[in-house]
């Protein structure tokens, strides 16, 4: 019984490991705004949450990737410092303030346009062609207009609010029970909406990063250093009380932990794992599921409303995305076709080379008869 459980989790173990990883992030929203309404700073959470990443990633960087990591010069130092901006400091700031105004399941929907935002900035940079006479072109154009689509009508149209028909058995807010109506949803869209755009330059500046600079692991340690560091000092100006920084060991302290080991460390040590043996799209198609968790768990256990806009707006952002991860898909087995079949001319006219020289060496003593 327990080897044929194993064979099956090591059959299943991407899809399983995807699952867990969404799993983290579906409890980490909730957790983050339970901590929020108990006082917790969206900046200051983001700046000790990537400090500590940061103390326990290093080291492990260091000893592991002693060969592969490059020599730090100041342009690559400097390009580190926007990556980190776009990628830390900038975008969760915006990120996290965002939940403050509207609520889990809004930000879950919104981050489901990130492929649809990188897909439009590829295209503007000339690192993404599209062959709009394909159905595969076509799908990954619609994809896209369906995805702002439903994101638009996330942000301008909040829609009734349909509350829990019971008490919820978990309460996350501070004193006035479940389901409050969240303040300047408008203000709170966007933000989030901002640092979707944020994330998608991020991921394209990272692809060309990641060229330069092929450790991985090092990248990761220094951005979340450096990310951690701009968001420490964008926070003293913002937030100049001495108690403001003072978290103790309460839920305050373990929401950071939490976040930092479970979101920054497994998570992101799972989609790497997975996107070497299944690719980028598998990982990317798991993105909704964390949208459906945090719906289920808002409204059933912590007493979240939900609202007629946020509903709507993510089932159609999450059909746009997988209309665009389709057509991403075909795209790249398009691709590896005509790789194939340009290796296989280049083959065949190596061939005829050589035959046409073996033709003219056998010829040649003729001729001088």
């Amino acid at each position: 019984m327990a080897s044929s459980m194993g064979a099956l989790w090591r059959r299943y173990a991407p899809h399983n490991l995807m699952i867990l990883s969404q799993l983290c992030y579906t409890l980490m929203y909730f957790i983050t705004e339970a901590a929020f309404n108990k006082g917790l700073n969206p900046y200051i959470y983001v700046t000790y949450r990537h400090l500590v990443v940061a103390v326990f990633l290093a080291p492990f960087a260091y000893y592991h990737e002693k060969k592969l990591r490059p020599r730090m010069t100041l342009m690559l130092f400097l390009e580190i410092n926007v990556l980190s901006l776009l990628g830390v400091s900038l975008t969760l700031n915006m990120y996290f303030s965002s939940l403050m105004y509207t609520s889990p399941t809004f930000v879950t929907s919104v981050v489901n346009t990130v492929a649809s935002i990188t897909f439009v900035i590829a295209i503007a940079v000339r690192m993404e062609i599209v062959d709009a006479r394909s159905l595969r072109g076509l799908a990954k154009i619609a994809g896209t207009v369906v995805s702002f689509a439903g994101v638009t009508t996330m942000t301008l149209y909040k829609g009734a609010a349909l509350r829990s028909p019971w008490n919820a058995p978990i309460s996350i807010h501070g004193g006035g029970g479940g389901g409050g109506v969240h303040e300047s949803w408008l203000k709170g869209s966007f933000l989030a909406v901002a640092s979707c755009v944020c994330w998608s330059i991020w991921y394209i500046m990272q692809a060309s990063s990641l060229k330069r600079y092929p450790a991985q692991l090092s990248l990761t340690a220094w951005m979340c250093t450096v990310g951690g560091i701009q968001s420490a000092v964008f926070t003293a100006f913002m937030q100049r009380k001495p108690e403001d920084w003072r978290i103790g060991f309460g839920l305050k302290f373990w929401c950071i932990i939490y976040s930092g080991f479970a979101c920054n460390g497994f998570t992101v040590f799972a989609q790497l794992w997975c996107t070497e043996k299944k690719g980028p799209v598998f990982v990317t198609m798991f993105n909704p599921l964390s949208t459906i968790m945090v719906a289920i768990l808002a409204y059933f256990i912590f007493g979240e409303n939900l609202y007629v806009g946020s509903i709507i707006g993510g089932v159609v952002v999450i059909l746009g995305l997988y209309m665009l991860l389709w057509g991403k898909d075909k795209d790249q087995g398009y691709n590896a076709d005509k790789e194939q079949e340009s290796d296989l001319d280049c083959e065949k006219q190596a061939k005829i080379t050589d035959f046409s020289a073996v033709q003219s060496d056998l010829e040649e003593p003729r001729t001088k008869k």
